[in-house]
Protein backbone atom coordinates (compact mmCIF):
# COMPACT_ATOMS: atom_id res chain seq x y z
CA UNK A 1 0.00 0.00 0.00
CA UNK A 2 2.95 2.33 0.43
CA UNK A 3 3.47 2.47 -3.57
CA UNK A 4 0.17 2.77 -3.96
CA UNK A 5 0.06 5.80 -1.59
CA UNK A 6 3.36 7.27 -3.03
CA UNK A 7 1.67 7.64 -6.70
CA UNK A 8 -1.67 9.02 -5.29
CA UNK A 9 0.30 11.54 -3.44
CA UNK A 10 2.50 12.92 -6.56
CA UNK A 11 -0.87 12.56 -8.49
CA UNK A 12 -2.72 14.82 -6.29
CA UNK A 13 -1.29 18.39 -7.31
CA UNK A 14 -2.66 18.08 -10.62
CA UNK A 15 -6.10 17.17 -9.40
CA UNK A 16 -6.17 20.12 -6.57
CA UNK A 17 -5.26 22.91 -9.63
CA UNK A 18 -9.20 22.44 -10.41
CA UNK A 19 -10.95 22.19 -6.46
CA UNK A 20 -13.26 24.96 -7.87
CA UNK A 21 -14.67 22.00 -10.70
CA UNK A 22 -15.12 19.17 -8.38
CA UNK A 23 -17.99 17.17 -8.60
CA UNK A 24 -18.77 14.50 -6.19
CA UNK A 25 -20.57 11.06 -6.64
CA UNK A 26 -21.61 8.80 -3.83
CA UNK A 27 -20.97 5.00 -4.41
CA UNK A 28 -23.07 2.53 -2.18
CA UNK A 29 -23.57 -1.07 -2.68
CA UNK A 30 -24.44 -3.98 -0.40
CA UNK A 31 -25.19 -7.72 -0.97
CA UNK A 32 -26.88 -9.83 1.38
CA UNK A 33 -26.44 -13.75 0.63
CA UNK A 34 -27.49 -17.52 2.04
CA UNK A 35 -25.13 -19.95 0.87
CA UNK A 36 -25.33 -24.17 1.52
CA UNK A 37 -22.73 -26.29 0.99
CA UNK A 38 -23.36 -30.53 1.01
CA UNK A 39 -20.10 -32.25 0.24
CA UNK A 40 -19.35 -35.88 0.49
CA UNK A 41 -17.12 -37.11 2.65
CA UNK A 42 -16.95 -33.91 5.06
CA UNK A 43 -18.69 -34.57 8.68
CA UNK A 44 -21.16 -31.52 8.42
CA UNK A 45 -22.89 -29.09 5.55
CA UNK A 46 -22.16 -25.73 5.65
CA UNK A 47 -24.38 -22.41 6.06
CA UNK A 48 -23.18 -19.06 5.41
CA UNK A 49 -25.51 -15.97 6.10
CA UNK A 50 -22.79 -12.93 4.88
CA UNK A 51 -23.44 -8.88 4.19
CA UNK A 52 -21.40 -7.63 2.52
CA UNK A 53 -21.54 -3.46 2.42
CA UNK A 54 -19.28 -1.24 -0.21
CA UNK A 55 -19.30 2.67 0.55
CA UNK A 56 -17.19 5.73 -0.80
CA UNK A 57 -16.93 8.87 -3.06
CA UNK A 58 -15.62 9.69 -6.55
CA UNK A 59 -15.03 13.21 -6.71
CA UNK A 60 -14.73 15.06 -10.68
CA UNK A 61 -12.67 18.12 -11.95
CA UNK A 62 -11.76 18.15 -15.55
CA UNK A 63 -10.22 14.66 -16.85
CA UNK A 64 -9.25 13.68 -13.34
CA UNK A 65 -11.00 12.17 -10.80
CA UNK A 66 -10.23 10.28 -7.55
CA UNK A 67 -11.96 7.36 -6.14
CA UNK A 68 -11.76 6.22 -2.55
CA UNK A 69 -14.17 2.97 -1.62
CA UNK A 70 -14.30 1.19 1.34
CA UNK A 71 -16.14 -1.97 2.31
CA UNK A 72 -16.98 -4.61 4.98
CA UNK A 73 -17.67 -8.13 4.95
CA UNK A 74 -20.25 -10.15 8.40
CA UNK A 75 -20.87 -13.12 8.63
CA UNK A 76 -24.12 -13.71 10.55
CA UNK A 77 -24.64 -16.73 9.99
CA UNK A 78 -21.03 -18.39 10.43
CA UNK A 79 -21.63 -22.18 10.24
CA UNK A 80 -18.95 -22.74 7.78
CA UNK A 81 -15.24 -22.93 7.01
CA UNK A 82 -14.08 -19.50 5.47
CA UNK A 83 -10.30 -20.45 4.64
CA UNK A 84 -8.45 -19.07 7.70
CA UNK A 85 -10.62 -19.79 10.84
CA UNK A 86 -11.45 -22.95 12.19
CA UNK A 87 -11.15 -26.74 11.17
CA UNK A 88 -11.77 -27.86 7.78
CA UNK A 89 -14.32 -29.81 8.94
CA UNK A 90 -16.91 -28.31 6.93
CA UNK A 91 -17.14 -27.39 3.22
CA UNK A 92 -15.17 -23.81 2.35
CA UNK A 93 -17.32 -20.89 1.25
CA UNK A 94 -14.82 -18.55 0.54
CA UNK A 95 -16.42 -15.28 2.06
CA UNK A 96 -14.05 -14.69 5.66
CA UNK A 97 -15.50 -11.29 7.61
CA UNK A 98 -13.67 -8.39 6.32
CA UNK A 99 -13.06 -4.65 6.30
CA UNK A 100 -10.83 -3.00 3.88
CA UNK A 101 -9.46 -0.39 1.57
CA UNK A 102 -11.46 -1.77 -1.50
CA UNK A 103 -10.29 0.96 -4.18
CA UNK A 104 -8.37 4.01 -3.46
CA UNK A 105 -7.36 5.58 -7.38
CA UNK A 106 -6.62 8.61 -9.30
CA UNK A 107 -7.34 8.49 -12.98
CA UNK A 108 -6.34 11.43 -15.63
CA UNK A 109 -9.14 10.33 -18.64
CA UNK A 110 -9.18 11.90 -22.08
CA UNK A 111 -11.14 10.71 -25.01
CA UNK A 112 -7.79 8.85 -26.71
CA UNK A 113 -5.98 7.99 -23.24
CA UNK A 114 -6.67 7.08 -19.93
CA UNK A 115 -4.41 6.21 -17.04
CA UNK A 116 -5.31 5.25 -13.80
CA UNK A 117 -3.09 4.68 -10.33
CA UNK A 118 -3.50 3.03 -6.78
CA UNK A 119 -5.81 0.76 -5.91
CA UNK A 120 -8.82 -0.92 -8.50
CA UNK A 121 -10.19 -3.40 -9.68
CA UNK A 122 -9.27 -5.23 -13.36
CA UNK A 123 -11.12 -7.08 -15.67
CA UNK A 124 -9.74 -7.81 -18.99
CA UNK A 125 -11.96 -9.79 -21.86
CA UNK A 126 -14.12 -12.01 -20.37
CA UNK A 127 -12.16 -12.49 -16.99
CA UNK A 128 -10.37 -15.63 -18.00
CA UNK A 129 -6.99 -14.85 -17.44
CA UNK A 130 -7.36 -10.96 -15.06
CA UNK A 131 -10.49 -10.38 -13.09
CA UNK A 132 -12.40 -8.65 -10.15
CA UNK A 133 -13.93 -12.28 -8.80
CA UNK A 134 -17.08 -10.32 -8.25
CA UNK A 135 -18.80 -12.98 -6.45
CA UNK A 136 -16.83 -13.66 -3.75
CA UNK A 137 -17.71 -10.93 -0.84
CA UNK A 138 -14.46 -9.71 -0.73
CA UNK A 139 -13.68 -9.40 -4.33
CA UNK A 140 -10.25 -9.35 -5.89
CA UNK A 141 -8.37 -5.88 -6.45
CA UNK A 142 -5.14 -4.47 -7.44
CA UNK A 143 -2.74 -2.04 -6.36
CA UNK A 144 -1.08 -1.03 -9.82
CA UNK A 145 -1.10 1.93 -13.16
CA UNK A 146 -3.27 1.02 -16.00
CA UNK A 147 -2.81 2.53 -19.22
CA UNK A 148 -5.81 2.41 -22.00
CA UNK A 149 -4.58 4.10 -24.86
CA UNK A 150 -7.18 4.68 -28.21
CA UNK A 151 -5.07 5.92 -30.68
CA UNK A 152 -7.57 5.33 -33.76
CA UNK A 153 -11.48 4.31 -33.82
CA UNK A 154 -11.65 0.69 -32.67
CA UNK A 155 -8.02 -0.12 -31.71
CA UNK A 156 -7.05 0.12 -28.09
CA UNK A 157 -3.88 -0.74 -26.06
CA UNK A 158 -4.30 -1.58 -22.82
CA UNK A 159 -1.41 -2.30 -20.32
CA UNK A 160 -0.95 -2.55 -16.66
CA UNK A 161 1.42 -3.07 -14.22
CA UNK A 162 -0.07 -4.37 -10.92
CA UNK A 163 2.68 -5.15 -7.75
CA UNK A 164 0.33 -6.16 -5.39
CA UNK A 165 -2.94 -8.38 -5.93
CA UNK A 166 -5.51 -7.70 -3.10
CA UNK A 167 -7.12 -10.99 -2.42
CA UNK A 168 -10.44 -12.67 -1.38
CA UNK A 169 -9.20 -13.61 2.14
CA UNK A 170 -9.10 -9.98 3.38
CA UNK A 171 -7.34 -8.77 6.39
CA UNK A 172 -7.16 -11.97 8.17
CA UNK A 173 -5.37 -13.44 5.15
CA UNK A 174 -2.15 -15.77 5.91
CA UNK A 175 -0.12 -18.45 4.91
CA UNK A 176 -1.23 -19.83 1.09
CA UNK A 177 -4.48 -17.87 1.56
CA UNK A 178 -2.84 -14.43 1.92
CA UNK A 179 -4.19 -10.79 2.11
CA UNK A 180 -2.25 -9.84 -0.82
CA UNK A 181 0.44 -11.20 -2.71
CA UNK A 182 3.55 -9.36 -4.35
CA UNK A 183 4.85 -9.53 -7.57
CA UNK A 184 5.98 -7.99 -10.78
CA UNK A 185 3.00 -8.52 -13.04
CA UNK A 186 1.91 -7.50 -16.37
CA UNK A 187 -1.29 -7.31 -18.27
CA UNK A 188 -0.92 -6.31 -22.04
CA UNK A 189 -3.92 -6.54 -24.01
CA UNK A 190 -4.12 -5.09 -27.81
CA UNK A 191 -7.57 -5.49 -29.41
CA UNK A 192 -9.29 -4.16 -33.10
CA UNK A 193 -12.87 -3.70 -34.09
CA UNK A 194 -13.25 -5.34 -36.76
CA UNK A 195 -16.44 -6.73 -38.97
CA UNK A 196 -16.51 -10.24 -37.23
CA UNK A 197 -15.91 -9.05 -33.76
CA UNK A 198 -13.23 -7.62 -31.35
CA UNK A 199 -9.95 -9.35 -31.99
CA UNK A 200 -7.31 -8.73 -29.35
CA UNK A 201 -3.44 -10.55 -28.85
CA UNK A 202 -2.74 -10.40 -24.98
CA UNK A 203 -0.04 -11.40 -22.83
CA UNK A 204 -0.36 -11.91 -18.89
CA UNK A 205 2.74 -12.24 -16.97
CA UNK A 206 1.38 -13.45 -13.36
CA UNK A 207 3.87 -13.12 -10.71
CA UNK A 208 2.85 -14.89 -7.66
CA UNK A 209 6.26 -14.23 -5.98
CA UNK A 210 5.08 -15.35 -2.41
CA UNK A 211 6.99 -18.38 -1.12
CA UNK A 212 4.04 -19.07 0.57
CA UNK A 213 1.53 -19.59 -2.50
CA UNK A 214 2.66 -23.01 -3.73
CA UNK A 215 6.26 -22.51 -3.80
CA UNK A 216 6.47 -19.44 -6.56
CA UNK A 217 4.56 -22.27 -9.00
CA UNK A 218 1.56 -20.46 -9.56
CA UNK A 219 3.55 -18.17 -11.94
CA UNK A 220 3.37 -17.94 -15.19
CA UNK A 221 3.62 -16.04 -18.69
CA UNK A 222 0.66 -16.80 -21.36
CA UNK A 223 0.30 -15.37 -25.09
CA UNK A 224 -2.82 -15.77 -26.71
CA UNK A 225 -5.67 -13.94 -29.14
CA UNK A 226 -9.17 -14.05 -28.97
CA UNK A 227 -12.09 -13.12 -30.68
CA UNK A 228 -15.12 -11.97 -29.36
CA UNK A 229 -18.44 -11.22 -31.69
CA UNK A 230 -22.06 -10.73 -32.29
CA UNK A 231 -24.10 -11.35 -35.36
CA UNK A 232 -27.63 -10.69 -36.57
CA UNK A 233 -29.73 -13.38 -37.45
CA UNK A 234 -33.01 -12.14 -38.36
CA UNK A 235 -34.64 -11.22 -35.23
CA UNK A 236 -31.80 -13.62 -33.61
CA UNK A 237 -28.83 -12.77 -32.50
CA UNK A 238 -26.12 -14.69 -32.52
CA UNK A 239 -22.56 -14.73 -29.82
CA UNK A 240 -19.59 -16.43 -30.27
CA UNK A 241 -16.04 -16.27 -28.83
CA UNK A 242 -12.72 -18.20 -29.50
CA UNK A 243 -9.73 -18.01 -27.96
CA UNK A 244 -6.14 -20.10 -27.46
CA UNK A 245 -2.89 -19.61 -25.22
CA UNK A 246 0.33 -20.80 -24.43
CA UNK A 247 1.63 -20.46 -21.23
CA UNK A 248 4.85 -21.84 -19.47
CA UNK A 249 6.54 -21.46 -16.36
CA UNK A 250 7.84 -17.49 -15.27
CA UNK A 251 10.07 -15.77 -12.62
CA UNK A 252 11.21 -18.03 -9.56
CA UNK A 253 8.80 -20.53 -10.69
CA UNK A 254 10.30 -23.98 -10.32
CA UNK A 255 8.38 -26.12 -12.69
CA UNK A 256 9.84 -26.53 -16.40
CA UNK A 257 6.62 -26.59 -18.09
CA UNK A 258 4.28 -25.67 -20.77
CA UNK A 259 0.31 -25.85 -21.28
CA UNK A 260 -2.25 -24.68 -23.94
CA UNK A 261 -5.30 -23.08 -23.32
CA UNK A 262 -8.26 -23.68 -26.14
CA UNK A 263 -12.02 -22.15 -26.14
CA UNK A 264 -14.67 -22.01 -28.06
CA UNK A 265 -18.42 -20.74 -27.52
CA UNK A 266 -21.10 -20.07 -28.71
CA UNK A 267 -24.82 -18.57 -27.92
CA UNK A 268 -28.04 -17.70 -29.96
CA UNK A 269 -30.48 -15.52 -28.65
CA UNK A 270 -34.53 -15.25 -29.96
CA UNK A 271 -35.61 -13.17 -28.09
CA UNK A 272 -37.40 -15.07 -25.27
CA UNK A 273 -35.28 -18.61 -25.55
CA UNK A 274 -31.61 -18.93 -25.48
CA UNK A 275 -29.18 -21.48 -26.50
CA UNK A 276 -25.29 -21.91 -25.45
CA UNK A 277 -23.04 -24.80 -25.69
CA UNK A 278 -19.17 -24.41 -25.73
CA UNK A 279 -16.03 -26.14 -24.99
CA UNK A 280 -13.07 -25.41 -23.04
CA UNK A 281 -9.57 -26.90 -22.63
CA UNK A 282 -6.79 -26.22 -19.83
CA UNK A 283 -4.38 -28.15 -21.15
CA UNK A 284 -1.93 -30.50 -19.06
CA UNK A 285 2.20 -30.40 -19.63
CA UNK A 286 3.73 -33.68 -17.83
CA UNK A 287 1.05 -35.01 -15.19
CA UNK A 288 3.20 -32.99 -12.50
CA UNK A 289 1.07 -31.10 -9.92
CA UNK A 290 0.88 -27.34 -11.31
CA UNK A 291 2.37 -27.97 -14.51
CA UNK A 292 -1.23 -27.46 -16.23
CA UNK A 293 -2.78 -24.50 -17.88
CA UNK A 294 -3.55 -22.20 -14.59
CA UNK A 295 -5.10 -19.02 -14.28
CA UNK A 296 -4.67 -17.52 -10.83
CA UNK A 297 -5.77 -13.96 -11.44
CA UNK A 298 -9.59 -14.89 -12.76
CA UNK A 299 -12.77 -14.76 -11.98
CA UNK A 300 -12.71 -18.20 -11.46
CA UNK A 301 -16.85 -18.84 -10.76
CA UNK A 302 -18.12 -18.02 -14.11
CA UNK A 303 -15.98 -20.65 -15.81
CA UNK A 304 -16.27 -24.31 -15.19
CA UNK A 305 -19.67 -24.71 -13.07
CA UNK A 306 -20.19 -23.11 -9.84
CA UNK A 307 -19.37 -25.98 -7.94
CA UNK A 308 -15.99 -24.33 -8.02
CA UNK A 309 -14.03 -28.13 -8.33
CA UNK A 310 -11.41 -26.79 -11.06
CA UNK A 311 -10.54 -23.28 -9.67
CA UNK A 312 -6.49 -24.58 -9.87
CA UNK A 313 -6.50 -26.57 -13.03
CA UNK A 314 -5.79 -30.56 -12.00
CA UNK A 315 -2.24 -32.13 -12.87
CA UNK A 316 -3.80 -33.91 -16.42
CA UNK A 317 -6.00 -30.83 -17.25
CA UNK A 318 -9.38 -30.13 -17.92
CA UNK A 319 -11.79 -30.51 -20.38
CA UNK A 320 -15.25 -28.72 -20.02
CA UNK A 321 -17.64 -29.69 -22.52
CA UNK A 322 -21.21 -27.72 -21.98
CA UNK A 323 -24.62 -26.56 -23.19
CA UNK A 324 -26.71 -24.28 -21.68
CA UNK A 325 -30.46 -23.11 -21.68
CA UNK A 326 -32.34 -20.25 -20.67
CA UNK A 327 -35.32 -17.75 -21.00
CA UNK A 328 -35.52 -13.86 -20.35
CA UNK A 329 -38.38 -11.77 -20.20
CA UNK A 330 -37.60 -8.00 -19.96
CA UNK A 331 -40.74 -7.22 -17.36
CA UNK A 332 -42.90 -9.80 -15.39
CA UNK A 333 -45.11 -7.23 -14.02
CA UNK A 334 -43.40 -5.23 -11.68
CA UNK A 335 -40.17 -7.32 -11.99
CA UNK A 336 -37.48 -6.50 -14.88
CA UNK A 337 -34.61 -8.65 -16.51
CA UNK A 338 -36.63 -11.75 -15.10
CA UNK A 339 -33.84 -14.81 -16.11
CA UNK A 340 -33.78 -18.31 -15.63
CA UNK A 341 -30.82 -20.52 -17.19
CA UNK A 342 -29.76 -24.04 -17.03
CA UNK A 343 -25.85 -25.30 -17.22
CA UNK A 344 -24.68 -29.00 -17.94
CA UNK A 345 -21.17 -29.59 -17.81
CA UNK A 346 -18.95 -32.57 -18.97
CA UNK A 347 -15.54 -32.51 -17.39
CA UNK A 348 -12.53 -34.55 -18.44
CA UNK A 349 -8.94 -34.62 -18.25
CA UNK A 350 -6.90 -33.23 -20.90
CA UNK A 351 -4.44 -36.36 -20.78
CA UNK A 352 -4.98 -40.04 -19.33
CA UNK A 353 -8.13 -40.12 -20.76
CA UNK A 354 -10.53 -39.71 -17.40
CA UNK A 355 -13.94 -38.89 -16.79
CA UNK A 356 -14.16 -36.35 -13.91
CA UNK A 357 -17.74 -35.84 -13.24
CA UNK A 358 -20.49 -33.83 -14.52
CA UNK A 359 -22.31 -30.96 -13.03
CA UNK A 360 -25.73 -28.92 -12.95
CA UNK A 361 -26.22 -25.45 -12.90
CA UNK A 362 -29.62 -23.88 -12.24
CA UNK A 363 -30.36 -20.10 -11.83
CA UNK A 364 -33.47 -17.94 -11.59
CA UNK A 365 -33.06 -13.98 -11.33
CA UNK A 366 -34.99 -11.10 -11.19
CA UNK A 367 -34.68 -6.72 -10.70
CA UNK A 368 -36.96 -4.85 -8.71
CA UNK A 369 -36.03 -0.89 -8.81
CA UNK A 370 -32.65 -1.20 -7.77
CA UNK A 371 -32.94 -4.62 -6.05
CA UNK A 372 -31.85 -7.70 -7.50
CA UNK A 373 -32.68 -11.49 -6.18
CA UNK A 374 -31.19 -14.26 -7.51
CA UNK A 375 -31.47 -18.10 -6.66
CA UNK A 376 -28.73 -20.10 -7.82
CA UNK A 377 -28.18 -24.50 -7.06
CA UNK A 378 -25.29 -26.16 -8.36
CA UNK A 379 -24.88 -30.24 -8.51
CA UNK A 380 -21.46 -31.56 -8.96
CA UNK A 381 -21.50 -35.26 -9.53
CA UNK A 382 -17.85 -37.11 -9.12
CA UNK A 383 -16.72 -39.58 -11.58
CA UNK A 384 -12.74 -39.86 -10.54
CA UNK A 385 -11.90 -36.46 -9.60
CA UNK A 386 -13.17 -34.69 -5.89
CA UNK A 387 -16.84 -35.72 -4.39
CA UNK A 388 -20.26 -34.95 -4.93
CA UNK A 389 -21.35 -31.82 -4.11
CA UNK A 390 -24.53 -30.04 -3.70
CA UNK A 391 -24.13 -25.85 -3.21
CA UNK A 392 -27.39 -23.71 -3.05
CA UNK A 393 -27.73 -19.64 -2.91
CA UNK A 394 -29.98 -17.19 -1.94
CA UNK A 395 -28.88 -13.60 -2.76
CA UNK A 396 -29.98 -9.76 -2.72
CA UNK A 397 -28.05 -7.42 -4.28
CA UNK A 398 -29.03 -3.20 -3.82
CA UNK A 399 -26.91 -0.58 -5.71
CA UNK A 400 -27.10 3.19 -5.08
Amino acid sequence: MTRTLFILLALAPAGVAHAQDVTLKPLGEARLRYENVDQDGLAAGSDALTLRIRAGVEAKTGPWSALVEGQGNLAVVDEYFDGLHGPATRPLIADPDNIALARAQIRYSRPAFTVTAGRQRIALDDERFVGGVGFRQNGQSFDAVRAEVTPIKGVKADLSYAWSVRTIWGIDGAGPRQQAVSGDNVFANLSAQTPVGKLAAFAYLVDQDEAAVQAYRMSSQSYGARLDGTQKLGKAKLAYQLSYARQSDWHRNPNDYAADYFLADVAVDLGGPRLGGGYEILGASNGTALTSFQTPLATGFKFQGWADKFLTTPPDGVRDLYASWGWGWKAVGPLKAVTLQAVYHDYRSDRASRAYGEEIDLLASAKLGKLTASARYAHYDADTFATDTDKFWLQLDWML
